[in-house]
């Protein structure tokens, strides 16, 4: 397999691992803050982040001349997709928001796909996330069909995300189309929080987990994701993606003791299979890359 085949894999699964742990994060800051309030804060430390870290003023003079039509697209979905799974994450267990969400990047995948033979690897992913999400909690108290429907939503925008994030990277401004969607997204969310609860925004003494937040959930991933983007294609990255629910049983196991059932078992073989099968697919068929 190409070492650019193998960097993009790495890319994605270490975007991944840091965003799981921040969803946890996340949800315990959803004890004292509400999701706009902790969405807010998370975006408005991340464009100070990665502002930073890519010295993005640099793209300042050429903001006249970039094709604003595709960065307007991708910054909303960036900004949609982090309200509504946050939205849904307040309301539902983890484990169904995250499934349900990814039912977006999956369906792109599906529709993206060229070849017959690629469709064993998308059905393989869906039946992992079916296996995976505790679909018994649905009956509990817990669960929310407005969530639901949040939780969709989000899946929605992560498949816009994915089909503009494509687009975007070809303008050639490298990870400053980050910062200009990260910084748009804040400056929305911005005045929209601060009249549903200014007095929530001042509340400094969770400035620090929203700042950590802010680095693995936004930060690191959005930049791995683009540089995965300029490697694989949309089929490959909506199905790659499916490695996240696995990841994150895998770290409950090991770091929490938390039990895998039977079920999650073959779930988590089949979510590495489908994965490992359309990377290789992608490494047999590079021109794919480019036509999807």
């Amino acid at each position: 397999m190409p070492n650019s085949q193998l960097t993009a894999v790495l890319f994605m699964v270490l975007s991944m691992v840091a965003y799981q742990i921040s969803a946890s994060f996340a949800k315990q800051l959803f004890e004292v803050l509400d999701p706009i309030t902790v969405v807010t804060l998370r975006l408005c430390f991340a464009s100070i982040l990665i502002i930073l870290m890519f010295r993005s003023w640099k793209i300042i003079k050429r903001l006249p001349y970039l094709r604003w039509k595709e960065l307007l697209y991708y910054s909303g979905s960036v900004c949609l997709m982090n309200v509504l799974f946050y939205a849904s994450l307040g309301k539902l267990p983890q484990g169904i928001a995250v499934g349900l969400e990814f039912l977006g990047p999956l369906t792109l995948a599906l529709l993206s796909i060229k070849q017959k033979s690629d469709y064993i690897w998308v059905f393989l992913a869906i039946i992992g996330i079916a296996l995976m999400v505790p679909w018994h909690d649905a009956n509990a108290h817990n669960f929310s069909y407005l969530g639901a429907a949040f939780a969709l939503g989000a899946g929605i925008c992560w498949a816009s995300y994915i089909y503009f994030g494509q687009k975007v990277v070809r303008q050639n401004i490298g990870m400053h189309a980050l910062s200009i969607a990260i910084v748009l997204s804040a400056l929305v969310m911005l005045p929209i929080s601060a009249v549903h609860d200014s007095q929530a925004l001042l509340q400094t003494q969770y400035w620090g987990k929203a700042l950590l937040i802010a680095l693995l959930a936004t930060a690191i991933p959005y930049a791995l994701d683009l540089l995965a983007l300029k490697q694989l294609s949309k089929m490959s990255y909506g199905t790659l993606s499916s490695l996240s629910p696995a990841l994150a049983a895998i770290a409950g196991m090991v770091l929490l003791n938390e039990h895998i059932t039977t079920w999650q078992i073959i779930a988590l073989i089949c979510i590495m299979t489908a994965s490992v099968g359309v990377t290789f697919r992608s490494a047999r068929n590079p021109a794919a890359l480019n036509n999807d």
